[in-house]
Order: structure tokens, then C-alpha cells, then sequence
């Protein structure tokens, strides 16, 4: 009985611990990534703008090939969105592209709904660097609620990764 009890406020004072570090830790993760792209401007920002796009490159639209998709508005324009449902490891949730800047910047806002509730946004510039050649950054930033916030150095490693494979799969399909 002494060894359930002694288990059991250990556990409480972990649990205690954690959400008291979770009170000052920060509420906003950011993430960048930048590759250089063997291809023209024009062609890798018209590809990058179409959201139906990313099931070719984006390593998290390749994880459930058999996820649900409902399009809303026309995909490249600002107000496109792609509402989708798949399995735990894509959740549900929506991409919206809120923004569009000439042939230099894309923002999209993400909302998910399950498994976690959160906001985030992506950005996309595009710069070109010599007559063949694009740089794109790739910006990941948002917010997270207390206490999920404990957890967004391991979701900034999580993108950080996400956003490498991701980028290099986009590389591989725009130099074919």
C-alpha cells in the first residue's frame, strides 16, 4: 500500500512539475528551413501555389494516402482551401492560402482540429538566385495553449525535420 501511495505522488509531482514549467515556457514556435531549387522562379512558384501540389512533395500528405480532401474556392488564389481528414497521423483540420505576394511569397494558414487544436501558418518565399536557380525559405510559425506550449521545442525539432524531407522532396519533382 505504501509503495501505491509513494508511486502515485510521485506521478502527482511530476504532473505538477511539468505544468508549472509549462506556465514560462513560450507560446509561439518558429521554424525555418531554406533550400536552393534548380529551376527557374516562374516555374517553382507556379508549382509551390498550388496546394493540390503538395501530395507530390510534402512528406505530411504522403503519410495517409487514403485521407479525405474537400476543395473550396480555386487552388493558386487567395481564399483556396483544402479541408482533410486521415488517419492519427494526419488528423483533421484545413489549409488556407491567405495570402499571395507577386511571384515571391505564399502564406498559408493551417487549422487543425484533431489530434491537437492549433493554429499555424507557413510561408513561402521565393528569391531567385541566378536565371536557374530559386531559394525558398520555408517559414513554420504559430501558437500554442498552455499547456500544450511544454511540448513546442519537440514539435519545433518535429517541422524542423518535416520541413528538410519535405523541401528535398520539392527540389527532386521541380529538377526532374
Amino acid at each position: 500500500m505504501n509503495i501505491l501511495i509513494t508511486i502515485l505522488l510521485v506521478l502527482i509531482c511530476i504532473i505538477t512539475l511539468l505544468l508549472i514549467i509549462g506556465l514560462f515556457t513560450k507560446k509561439e514556435h518558429y521554424v525555418k528551413h531554406e533550400i536552393i531549387i534548380n529551376a527557374p522562379l516562374q516555374k517553382v512558384f507556379d508549382y509551390a501555389k498550388l496546394l493540390k501540389n503538395e501530395d507530390e512533395w510534402n512528406k505530411n500528405e504522403k503519410t495517409d494516402p487514403n485521407k479525405k480532401q474537400e476543395f473550396r474556392g480555386k487552388d493558386g488564389t487567395v481564399g483556396f482551401i483544402i479541408a482533410f481528414s486521415g488517419n492519427k497521423n494526419v488528423g483533421v483540420g484545413e489549409k488556407e492560402i491567405i495570402n499571395i505576394i507577386g511571384e515571391k511569397r505564399i502564406e498559408i494558414e493551417m487549422r487543425f482540429v484533431k489530434p491537437l487544436t492549433f493554429t499555424a501558418t507557413l510561408i513561402m518565399d521565393t528569391e531567385s538566385f541566378s536565371d536557374n536557380q530559386t531559394k525558398v525559405n520555408l517559414n513554420h510559425t504559430g501558437t500554442m495553449k498552455y499547456p500544450l506550449s511544454i511540448m513546442i521545442p519537440i514539435f519545433e525539432k518535429m517541422f524542423a525535420k518535416q520541413m528538410d524531407i519535405s523541401s528535398l522532396n520539392l527540389k527532386k519533382v521541380l529538377e526532374k
